[in-house]
């Protein structure tokens, strides 16, 4: 071992090695100068270096395999690989591959002084490789592997695979299996950018490189690897003593990113970050509160199965971000609580929606523009349709879109996705700061239902946007780093606030978001979404209950909050108003001992009342109006169109005629119902309006009303209006099975006319037979399935005897073979 001391290994001064060994350690304190963590370097602690028998076979394995496959033929160095990273960096004139074999690192780290190391220099690649070859005389090449294992920063503060393994997984190296081993191996090219505490998809996707090289270097084979890559991770960390944990580690490897990792090391920093603690210990304690509420069992319920949860609080003035809860306990593995939930990718559900609404209103919808909640097929991309469902799996008929927003209704949703494209979503998101959804047109229309998927640190503060009035917030963590003499290192700026939003759609979201009569038809009134101070707030719940959320803020800060487990495992029956709302309104509260001011509504709205029903101006037939806010260039201008008086006979029930006695008139008022409503109409038992009917605006005046078609109104009776079928959905695909009777395995086959559903007669033609026939609403049969492709069309004749006809709808069926049965 002398050559480490002497031969060509130019070892720092003894003033260096004296001013490091005497360098105090790095502090990171909350933002009043309290104490977080404090970053000792390992090297100065307990370090216990292992023998390489002492460590699973499938670590080194791995290392070998990802780090420097000829290891054991190489003499320290590559030569072909320092060939393929000469000419590279000759193409490109300047150093951009580093060929470093295994105990070239060793050699670069042990044997060079910090300045040198980071050189990118072809003088300092040579004396890398001199070393190497001389330790490679004079060390086996298991110990060199083993020193190498022991030395090498893993991340996480985490040098050498024992701290390692106690750090990602809370248990000695030698208890690691396969697929922990090969999280590790792939570790050292990039600990931050792997840490699978932060980015656990990352850390994944590097995970299956190392094994897929593993199966190449032969040490493991293809179904083990495939079984490794299934595994499901358990991440926890050994006890440190240290505030707000996920926050401060995740500042640690800021900080590293900012200045580098050795000096972070050197010691000496001190590191004031956002965080208020007093925030952050309330935040903890609500997240472990409700927590154990939520699974607290009773003779009737086992509870609600949810171990995980994060919050995230951030001063939307400047972005501080002023508290973070990754997990309710840090250290415990059985739930994973070393991972940080505030920056893992999950889908948010509803939590989206008012991003896809602010898109809308600035395409000219408006809070009050109308649209039907009823069952609607939409055609994907690959030809299949897609039927969203709403959370109660009730439809609503016509609602505006101030309704649909706070009741979060889905299908309503996905109309207007559709209405605006999916591009005006992914770019008010990515302008807001959401990063992962730049590249999810894939998702289709479900992306507004959530179905891609976000990192909690990023959509809360992509909320801040509107509690700004349309100004991005970017969160930050470190606020200035300087040396223990006060020397300053770094310092966060305070960018110019870009607008990525009109304000006044900011503030329409804001407006819904904190109406508690708009959302009172879903969640009630008196539920976890009201504070008790002004908020504006929204929830989502995934597929299967696999994620909760609830996002909201007032004027000072924004919270978000996500309840889940971090394996994916769904919850039992929780919605986000129950699980991740309690926790919500326990920490906005506890950041407001006093109620804050309202929001404040900015220049350029208007206020006027509207029909309740149709979001039109009302008219005589209006019985139930509201006021409504508007961008002042969209405020409506068409009377409502949705309800007017007809005059009927008495006698009759029907439209009153010219020889209709006056005794027997009677004026009453009827609802023209969208065309696409119909059906829904029929199912709820509301009345139609007579056939042939006469509309008058105001009582006693014969008048047609005229049509909004971008509102969705229905055209008024004897206005020439095609017949449309709304089941089935457009190619759907169904499968006959030999498991049921085959006279059981039918299809609703539903029609609706826009006509006001008053047609003389409706056929139904399958396949270009006439099948079935009516001669009043509703138009609903049930059709046997068959196997083929077949195509169903309606023809109709209107009270004129004009011919109508809908577009046909095509299907598919296919028999599913017969399962063969045992005995038992």
């Amino acid at each position: 071992m002398a050559f480490l001391r002497t031969t060509y290994a130019a070892l720092p001064s003894a003033d260096a090695v004296r001013s490091r060994a005497m360098a105090p350690s790095s502090l990171i304190l909350a933002r009043d100068g309290r104490v977080l963590y404090e970053i000792i370097d390992p090297h100065a602690g307990p370090h216990r270096p292992l023998p390489l028998d002492e460590m699973p076979e499938a670590l080194w394995q791995g290392i070998v395999a990802t780090e420097d496959a000829t290891f054991f033929q190489n003499p320290g160095f590559d030569p072909m690989a320092i060939a393929r990273a000469l000419w590279t960096n000759l193409r490109y004139g300047e150093i951009r591959s580093g060929a470093s074999t295994i105990t070239q690192q060793l050699a670069r780290n042990l044997l060079m002084s910090a300045e040198e190391r980071y050189e990118q220099t072809w003088t300092r690649k040579l004396r890398e490789a001199i070393l190497a070859i001389h330790m490679t005389r004079s060390l086996s090449k298991e110990e060199i592997l083993a020193l190498y294992l022991n030395e090498t920063y893993f991340g996480n503060l985490a040098y050498g695979v024992e701290a390692a393994a106690r750090g990602y997984f809370g248990k000695p190296v030698a208890e690691l299996d396969l697929a922990e081993c090969a999280l590790l191996a792939g570790l050292p090219q990039s600990p931050e950018g792997y840490n699978p505490l932060t980015n656990l998809e990352a850390a994944k996707a590097r995970q299956k490189v190392v094994l897929g090289l593993m199966v190449k270097a032969g040490y493991i084979t293809r179904d083990e690897a495939e079984l490794a890559t299934r595994e499901p991770l358990h991440l926890a960390s050994g006890y440190m003593d240290i505030e707000a944990p996920h926050f401060s580690m995740l500042v640690r490897e800021q900080l590293a990113a900012l200045l580098g990792e050795e000096t972070v090391m050197r010691g000496g920093l001190r590191v004031r970050t956002t965080l208020d603690l007093d925030v952050q210990r309330a935040a903890e304690a609500q997240v472990r509160f409700h927590l154990a509420r939520l699974n607290e069992e009773s003779d009737s319920h086992p509870g609600h199965n949810v171990r995980n949860a994060a919050v995230v609080v951030i001063d939307h003035a400047d972005g501080a971000v002023v508290a973070m809860v990754g997990s309710p306990d840090y250290y415990d593995a059985r739930s994973d609580g070393a991972v940080n939930a505030a920056m893992a990718l999950r889908q948010p559900g509803s939590a989206l929606k008012p991003f896809t609404y602010a898109a809308a209103f600035a395409q000219g919808l408006t809070p009050a523009t109308m649209m039907t909640d009823v069952e609607t097929a939409f055609v994907t991309r690959e030809g299949e349709p897609y039927v969203p469902v709403n959370y109660d799996y009730r439809f609503h008929g016509p609602v505006l879109l101030r309704q649909a927003l706070a009741c979060s209704y889905n299908v309503v949703a996905v109309k207007v996705l559709e209405q605006i494209g999916i591009p005006a979503l992914t770019s008010l998101t990515t302008r807001l700061g959401i990063t992962s959804l730049g590249q999810a047109d894939s998702s289709g229309l479900a992306l507004t239902l959530g179905s891609g998927e976000v990192r909690l640190l990023e959509l809360t503060a992509a909320y801040g946007g509107f509690a700004t009035g349309g100004l991005r917030v970017r969160p930050y963590l470190i606020d200035e780093v300087t040396t223990a003499d006060g020397t300053v290192l770094y310092q966060a700026l305070t960018p110019p606030r870009e607008r990525v939003m009109d304000e006044r759609i900011a503030y329409l979201i804001t407006d819904i978001l904190s109406d508690p009569k708009a959302r009172a038809p879903a969640f009630g009134e008196g539920s976890a979404l009201d504070a008790g101070l002004p908020a504006a707030v929204k929830t989502g719940t995934t597929t299967e209950w696999r994620d909760n959320w609830t996002v909201g803020y007032t004027t000072r800060y924004v919270v978000g909050v996500w309840v889940g487990n971090a394996d994916n495992e769904p919850m039992r029956g929780i919605s986000g108003v129950d699980g991740a709302a309690p926790i919500w309104r326990g920490v906005i509260r506890a950041l407001h001992p006093t109620a804050p001011p309202g929001f404040s509504r900015p220049d350029g709205l208007v206020e006027i009342e509207v029909c309740a029903e149709s979001g039109q101006l009302p008219g005589a037939a209006c019985t139930h109006r509201r006021r409504e806010l508007f961008l002042q260039e969209n405020v409506p201008t068409e009377t409502c169109t949705l309800h007017g008086f007809i005059t009927v006979d008495i006698a009759t029930g029907e439209p009153a005629g010219e020889d209709t006695p006056p005794e027997q008139r009677l004026v009453r008022r009827v609802t023209y119902w969208p065309a696409d409503a119909l059906a829904w109409v029929q199912e709820q038992g509301l009345p139609l309006p007579p056939p042939q009917a006469p509309v008058h605006t105001e009582e006693g005046q014969n008048a047609l009303p005229a049509q909004a078609k971008q509102a969705g109104v229905a055209s008024a009776p004897g206005t020439e209006a095609p017949l449309f079928l709304s089941k089935p959905p457009p190619n759907s695909r169904f499968a006959l099975t030999a498991e049921i009777p085959a006279d059981k395995q039918r299809i609703e086959i539903i029609g609706s006319s826009s006509a006001g559903a008053h047609l003389r007669e409706v056929t139904l033609y399958v396949d270009g037979t006439a099948w079935h026939a009516w001669t009043h609403p509703p138009y609903r049969t049930l059709w046997p399935l068959a196997p083929g492709v077949h195509e169903f069309v309606l023809q109709g004749v209107d009270p004129q005897g004009n011919a109508v006809s809908s577009p046909p709808v095509r299907i598919s069926v296919h028999s599913e073979p017969s399962r063969e049965r045992t005995s038992p």
